[in-house]
């Protein structure tokens, strides 16, 4: 799957283990977190959704998916401009770029800057500035890269996607329970609101309950990326049982800071389904995953769009 806008925490890894429990036939995938919508962009490959929400509180992201996806050939361009003019002086072209992005919040540059940073890691001070710094071991992807990635991002989701830049809790206006169906990927407890905060705007653990509330009453189809274990260490407190529920993990594979440190540990993420999904996906409220293991995998749809992808061009 395409990925031109690199982030860290991103679910490109195991997005097919989500879609697995995504059902055919939705109408519109909602994403309230989208990050750099990998969940978004797998689906619209393999055509389990007609239309797209993208939704995220980070402005300059938003208006940046924006331009990835209606206009992907200027964005290269830009990009192509930013990387072109780094050469023989990356650090000090990384830390003029980063204080013209706080600056100015334009999204070419928040591209550039995710391409060049440590572990394409957003961070921000206190004072809401992007201040994570450049990985000088790399000049960040090539511009021919990057353009066939954009291109190929757009040709998956323009003309059928809107991009909006609210809070979580106002996209329940735009859902149709009947048809649609959203996948959640907040920020996961302890990474926000710290000293080395991944996000200017952190979610509060009970607005976030109260939402899922909120979407039981409605009797919304969602699916909710949440917390993990790795080794023997569990993150994050888990939802409340009274939502009802259903957790399964996902195998995420090997860490790479357990690979630095010599271990084994494999992490697992947390995925958690609502009782319309599991209803309409056809799993009984007596099914359960075993936690240590990867979930149990429903068939992978086949890929429906037919795309003249530049990779094959």
């Amino acid at each position: 799957m395409p990925q031109p806008i690199p982030y860290q925490g991103s679910k490109r890894n195991i997005a097919v283990q989500i879609l697995n429990y995504f059902p055919p036939g939705i109408d519109c995938l909602i994403e309230p977190f989208a990050g750099s919508a990998a969940i978004s962009v797998a689906a619209a490959y393999l055509g389990l959704a007609q239309k797209f929400h993208l939704n995220d509180r980070n402005a300059p992201l938003a208006h940046l998916l924006q331009l990835v996806i209606t206009q992907p050939t200027t964005l290269a361009a830009q990009y192509q401009e930013l990387w072109t003019a780094q050469l023989g002086q990356e650090r000090v072209f990384y830390d003029q770029i980063r204080a013209e992005f706080n600056q100015t919040h334009r999204p070419e540059l928040l591209l550039y800057l995710l391409a060049r940073c440590v572990k394409a890691s957003i961070r921000y001070n206190t004072n809401g500035e992007f201040n994570q710094s450049p990985d000088n071991r790399r000049r960040g992807r090539h511009p021919s890269s990057m353009r066939q990635e954009l291109v190929y991002f757009s040709q998956l989701l323009d003309k059928r996607t809107i991009v909006t830049n609210f809070d979580f809790r106002e996209i329940t206006a735009f859902i149709n329970p009947k048809s649609d169906l959203v996948y959640l990927d907040p920020p996961y407890q302890g990474t926000s609101g710290t000293r080395d905060s991944r996000y200017q705007n952190g979610v509060d653990y009970c607005e976030l309950v109260a939402h899922l509330k909120e979407l039981n009453a409605l009797a919304v189809m969602f699916a909710l990326s949440y917390d993990g274990i790795k080794g023997d260490k569990t993150y994050g407190v888990e939802l409340p049982r009274e939502l009802q529920l259903h957790k399964v993990f996902l195998n995420a594979g090997r860490s790479t800071q357990s690979t630095l440190l010599g271990r084994n540990d494999t992490t697992y993420e947390a995925l958690y389904l609502s009782k319309p999904l599991m209803a309409r996906l056809g799993l009984s409220d007596h099914w359960r995953a075993d936690k240590r293991f990867q979930a149990p995998m429903l068939p992978t749809p086949t890929p429906q769009l037919q795309l003249e992808l530049p990779y094959h061009s």
